[in-house]
């Protein structure tokens, strides 16, 4: 745990460096890796984010961890949101936003990013994430 000497920050931290080990596990990858873990939640969050509603996003994004949360709002334009994609142009901008190589394809780094993700979103918001997408999306967002 990373002591910050102000509670809320050491919580955040701690919470962040917990769900970037949960995606760096399901892919095998060692800690020194952990660039390519932030890329990939970073990407997907921000596609995810881009495709809902402004009042969408806002209410997933109260759901985040405090750090995760700046990441997800950093650059958001929501005037210019929703953004209208089928799932394969949201695999285009995800794998665009994402430099890295990984084993397997695009829809299964989202898989494993979301996967992680959701244990730490109530279920609630989560069910309601999942009816918020459209169809050719809903099937991204893990049960």
């Amino acid at each position: 745990m990373v002591a910050t000497g102000f509670p809320a920050f050491d919580t955040t931290v701690d919470k962040t460096n917990r769900l970037l080990k949960e995606i760096e596990d399901a892919y095998g990858w060692p800690k020194e890796r952990r660039k390519q873990s932030y890329a990939a939640l970073r990407a997907v969050l921000h596609q995810l984010r881009d495709r809902l509603t402004v009042d969408e996003a806002v209410q997933f994004g109260a759901q985040l961890p405090m750090l995760v949360r700046g990441m997800y709002y950093e650059g958001w334009r929501p005037s210019e949101t929703p953004v209208k994609m089928h799932s394969e142009e949201f695999f285009q901008r995800i794998r665009h936003d994402f430099p890295y190589s990984i084993q397997g394809d695009t829809e299964q780094l989202v898989h494993t990013v979301l996967g992680a993700l959701q244990r730490h979103i109530s279920e609630g918001e989560w069910d309601d994430l999942r009816g918020r997408m459209p169809a050719d999306l809903v099937t991204v967002i893990p049960a």
